[in-house]
């Protein structure tokens, strides 16, 4: 079996991603301050939303980008069957499960402690939480988990499956399709919900369709697609980075203004957030990587931060919101109406986070990557 290259090495660090996955964590981090900001200033609380959702946007499509560029050079180099399978999620596997589960056990002692309810938590253990339905209360940032966990499933299997009945003469072509069948698969999964859902508030789009896994997973997908013309459009994937770049922020501009500008909002114009208003965001974050992927290092004073953030952005996500600021609220005090106790609240919030999520990578994410890099 061909090693993979270990892309947590300094050495082998892209900067522009690292900065990708550093400004993500930081938006998600920072969104869930709208539990502490008063809502008095809608205008904050508005930012504060969109920078949440945003950030989980950009993990999506980026890690789809990651994972593809890895199953893409496996499906090349061997001859893809159930071994090599499970090698792609044994690696996947020591990067996520250990942080995944250790935090949701602990998730589970807090609700214990605190008497809050942990409906249905066994689901957590399989990623069922959201799978086709509604997210469940209990632990909400760990939605966008299960997407990813099947994503690492579906894509490998499905193309050990169809390889088994059909031998292409061009694998990368059939690669190349193969994803595509599965954006289009999920993309229609929206499709059916449109017409089988009347859905005319945010609140429900939030909750029965942005975090459901069946409707996320070509996100996801968009990102495998992404590493495939990586590879072969390599010249013009540089060439063009600019460019492409420019046309990502006027999507980003049509979807968070001119829609606004317009007044589409979800009452009147469902097709348009059920169906199209994902998958476009999905494409307007892609066009961003063409331009991070080839800022492979850099000599800013800032390097170095990024970087660490990148790496802990794991354990800062799955720390930050249901284990730190749950507890915080819980025990701490605070008048949301004082902007200076406000201001130190957030600051304990962020500094807590920083801290305990570089000890739980150091001390426990990294050492588990380091076992599976030597195996």
């Amino acid at each position: 079996m061909n090693k993979i290259v270990n892309q947590h090495s300094d050495t082998h660090r892209i900067f522009g991603l690292d900065l990708m996955r550093a400004t993500a964590i930081l938006m998600v981090v920072i969104g869930h301050c709208v539990w502490i900001v008063p809502e008095r200033d809608s205008f904050i609380h508005q930012l504060l939303v969109l920078s949440g959702f945003f950030g989980v946007e950009i993990f999506f499509v980026l890690s789809g980008f990651l994972i593809g560029k890895i199953l893409y050079q496996l499906y090349l180099k061997s001859d893809f069957s159930l071994a090599t399978v499970f090698y792609f999620l044994k690696r996947r596997w020591f990067r996520t499960l250990p942080n995944y589960f250790l935090v949701l056990v602990l998730n589970l002692l807090i609700a214990s402690i605190v008497g809050y309810a942990a409906l249905s938590w066994w689901k957590y253990f399989f990623f069922w939480q959201n799978l086709h339905t509604t997210m469940l209360p209990f632990f909400p940032e760990s939605w966008s988990l299960s997407v990813e966990e099947f994503a690492y499933l579906t894509l490998p299997f499905f193309l050990l499956i169809s390889g088994s009945f059909i031998k292409p003469k061009n694998k990368s072509l059939f690669f190349f399709g193969l994803v595509l069948v599965l954006i289009v698969i999920f993309f229609c999964a929206k499709i059916g919900y449109h017409i089988t859902t009347q859905n005319t508030t945010l609140t429900q789009w939030n909750l029965s369709l942005k975090a459901v896994v069946i409707y996320r997973l070509d996100s996801i997908f968009i990102g495998v697609l992404c590493s495939w013309l990586f590879y072969q459009f390599e010249l013009l994937w540089e060439k063009y980075q600019v460019l492409v770049m420019g046309i990502g922020t006027l999507l980003f501009f049509f979807q968070f203004f001119v829609i606004g500008y317009l007044g589409w909002g979800i009452e009147t114009h469902p097709w348009l957030w059920n169906v199209i208003y994902l998958p476009l965001l999905s494409v307007a974050v892609a066009c961003f990587l063409p331009f991070l992927s080839e800022w492979k290092s850099s000599q800013l004073f800032w390097k170095k931060p990024i970087v660490w953030l990148s790496k802990i952005s794991y354990s800062m996500y799955l720390l930050h919101y249901s284990v730190i600021l749950l507890l915080m609220k819980q025990y701490l005090s605070y008048d949301a109406q004082n902007l200076f106790q406000v201001a130190v609240f957030i600051f304990g919030y962020l500094t807590m986070t920083l801290v305990l999520s570089h000890l739980l990578y150091r001390f426990y994410e990294l050492p588990l990557m380091n076992l599976r890099d030597k195996n």
